[in-house]
């Protein structure tokens, strides 16, 4: 476990100043980047925690504010009210400035002359399917997608569902879902299955029985600790494999 040292940096996205908190180890060395994208409860105290989990493996981790341009600063909890700000903001959200905002991490990355090797991105809820997304840029090697809702559904600020983007995913995607999750029928994670299946995308997806949406965040009431250390497990592994 490294040593870690913290900071919130700007990134230039387009016209926009995007605000993104950056954990990586302190010990001089070459070490591979990870995006972390947010819930939609902001870049949290939660967020930040797995920002700096991935720090301590070895990882330059960096979270962008996904919704900097809606509202600056923004973090809150859980309760039912956090829950229907949060995804009043997703719903305002474009999906090419939130690639724009992706592609800036990736660039603020690739500019650190202690980052070498591949760049991975992980999301989680709102993240989750916005990883989907950022898969298709051509830095992201490795994506690991947690509990994204409505993939073969919707898009942000788009008619066309990001499902329909699966073809242009240029790395290795592993999804992560809950069987328990009222949010993304199991009809939802067989299509994208599918569609990866078909464009011949190189994925996994991991299904786990009892698990609810949420799953992975120990600050929330759906918390699965046996889910959330073997999903923990499977995404080390991917990164390990297919960033270093």
């Amino acid at each position: 476990m490294s040593t870690i040292q913290t900071q919130t940096v700007q990134l230039t996205s387009g016209q926009q100043q995007i605000d993104a908190y950056v954990a990586a180890p302190v010990a001089a060395g070459s070490y591979p980047g990870v995006i972390v994208l947010q819930e939609i409860f902001g870049v949290n105290a939660h967020i930040r925690d797995i920002t700096e989990r991935f720090a301590r493996l070895g990882y330059v981790a960096i979270a962008p504010a996904l919704y900097q341009r809606l509202a600056p600063g923004f973090e809150t909890g859980y309760t039912p009210d956090d829950i229907t700000i949060g995804r009043v903001y997703k719903e305002q959200t474009k999906a090419d400035e939130l690639l724009n905002d992706i592609q800036a991490a990736a660039d603020w990355l690739k500019a650190q002359p202690n980052v070498q090797g591949g760049i991975g991105c992980i999301g989680f809820c709102f993240g989750g399917h916005v990883a989907y997304l950022a898969a298709t840029l051509p830095d992201i090697k490795a994506t690991a997608s947690f509990y994204g809702a409505g993939i073969p559904t919707w898009c942000p600020g788009e008619a066309t569902p990001t499902i329909h983007r699966t073809p242009q995913i240029k790395g290795i995607l592993h999804a992560f879902f809950g069987m328990d999750d009222a949010s993304i029928p199991v009809e939802h994670v067989d299509q994208i299955e599918a569609a990866l299946s078909e464009a011949h995308i190189p994925h996994q997806i991991w299904r786990y029985p009892g698990a609810d949406h949420g799953f992975f965040c120990d600050r929330r009431g759906s918390y699965n600790a046996d889910a959330a250390a073997d999903a923990w497990e499977k995404v080390k592994a991917l990164f390990q494999a297919e960033l270093r």
